[in-house]
C-alpha cells in the first residue's frame, strides 16, 4: 500500500525489499556496488512511490549544506540589501543557497545569529555586521566555519574581508569639490564608535583637509537619530561660513545622513546647489530627484556581494592563503548639487 505523504528512503527499501543502506548507494549512484536486478527493484520502487531525496539530506550525507549563512546589521539599510542580492546571485550559480538572519542594528544579538545558522549547518558566513565587540570573533571561531567579512572589520579576526575603497571614494569627493571652489566642508556621519568603515571615511576626509590647508576648512559633525536640533546648527553655521564669500558644503557618510540632511535643509529653507553643496555617500534611487539631484559615491554594491560570496566559496573549495583584503572602486554620480562656480 502506497504511504501517506512524502515517501522515505525507508518506505522505498520496503517497497523494493532492500535496506535502506542498499537505497543509498543507488542514489549516490554507486549502482555498480549493487546487482542489475537489485538496481533495477530500487529503481522502480522510487518511481511508483514518486521519492524524491532531501536536497539537505544528501548535502548532509557529503559533509556539507550548501547553505551560506548572512547576516547583516540592518536589512532596512538599502546598502545591507544590494549587497545581499549580489551575494545571493553569486551562490546561486555556485549551487549555494543563502539564509539571512538580519541583527536590526543589535549588537548583542551577533552571538545569536551565528549560534542560530550554525544549527542548520551552514558551511560559512558572509557578515555585514556592527564590528563591535568580540562575540562575532568568538562565535565563528568556536563554530569552526569559514567567514568572510563585508564594509565592518571586526578587531581579531583574521579573514577576508571585501569593502569600498573609503580612502579613495574620499579623495574623489575631496576633490571634486574643491575643483569646484568649495573651500569650507562638512562632513556628517553616523557615530563612528565600533564601525571601521565610519572611521575610515572620517579618516580619509581629515588627511584630505589636512593636505589642501590652510586653504581649506574641514569639520566632522556625528548625527545622532533624534537630535536633529543639533543637526540644524551644523548646517546654519556652515551656511554662514559661506556667506563670508567661502563656498561650502557637506559630505554625508552614508544614505541614512542623507536623508537627514535632506530633511535639515528644509527645515532651514536652504537649498542644494545654491546655499549649500552636496555629496553622500551610497546613491540610493530617490538622489537624482532631490532639489537639483544629489551627487553621490556609488559603492559597487553588487560586486562586493558577488565577491565576498566568491571568497567564502573560493574557502569551502579548498583555498588556503593568507587573509585578503578586497577594497573595490566607488564611482562619483555628479549632479546638481554639487554644481562648480
Amino acid at each position: 500500500m502506497k504511504p501517506t505523504g512524502r515517501a522515505t528512503i525507508a518506505d522505498v527499501a520496503e517497497a523494493a525489499g532492500v535496506s535502506k543502506a542498499t537505497v543509498s548507494r543507488f542514489l549516490n549512484h554507486r549502482e555498480r556496488l549493487l546487482s542489475p536486478d537489485i538496481a533495477a527493484r530500487v529503481e522502480v520502487a522510487i518511481a511508483k512511490l514518486a521519492y524524491s531525496p532531501s536536497p539537505m539530506a544528501q548535502a548532509l550525507s557529503h559533509g556539507r549544506s550548501r547553505l551560506i549563512g548572512l547576516i547583516v546589521a540592518d536589512i532596512t539599510n538599502p546598502y545591507s540589501v544590494a549587497v545581499l542580492r549580489g551575494a545571493e546571485k553569486a551562490c546561486q550559480d555556485a549551487g549555494y543557497l543563502v539564509m539571512l538572519f538580519n541583527l536590526g542594528n543589535e549588537s548583542e544579538r551577533e552571538r545569536e545569529a551565528i549560534d542560530a545558522l550554525a544549527g542548520y549547518q551552514v558551511d560559512g558566513f558572509i557578515l555585514n555586521t556592527l564590528g563591535r565587540g568580540s562575540n562575532v570573533v568568538d562565535a565563528v571561531t568556536l563554530h569552526g566555519k569559514p567567514a568572510v567579512l563585508v564594509d565592518r572589520r571586526h578587531t581579531g579576526m583574521h579573514t577576508d574581508f571585501v569593502s569600498l575603497d573609503n580612502h579613495a571614494a574620499m579623495q574623489a569627493t575631496c576633490g571634486h569639490l574643491l575643483e569646484g571652489g568649495y573651500r569650507e566642508l562638512l562632513y556628517v556621519t553616523e557615530p563612528q564608535k565600533g564601525v571601521s568603515s565610519r572611521r575610515e571615511r572620517t579618516a580619509a576626509f581629515g588627511a584630505c583637509i589636512t593636505a589642501h590647508g590652510p586653504r581649506v576648512a574641514g569639520e566632522v559633525f556625528e548625527s545622532v537619530e533624534g537630535e536633529s536640533d543639533a543637526l540644524d546648527a551644523a548646517l546654519t553655521a556652515l551656511r554662514k561660513r559661506a556667506k563670508r564669500g567661502r563656498r561650502a558644503a557637506v559630505v554625508a557618510g552614508n544614505a541614512v545622513v542623507t536623508l537627514r540632511v535632506a530633511q535639515a535643509m528644509a527645515r532651514l529653507g536652504l537649498q542644494f546647489g545654491n546655499d549649500l553643496g552636496f555629496v553622500g555617500f551610497d546613491d540610493p534611487e530617490w538622489a537624482s530627484l532631490i532639489g537639483p539631484g544629489l551627487s553621490t559615491v556609488a559603492q559597487p554594491t553588487d560586486a562586493i556581494g558577488r565577491t565576498a560570496a566568491a571568497c567564502l566559496i573560493e574557502r569551502l573549495r579548498g583555498l588556503d592563503s593568507a587573509p585578503r583584503q578586497l577594497l573595490l572602486p566607488g564611482e562619483l554620480m555628479v549632479r546638481g548639487s554639487s554644481q562648480a562656480l
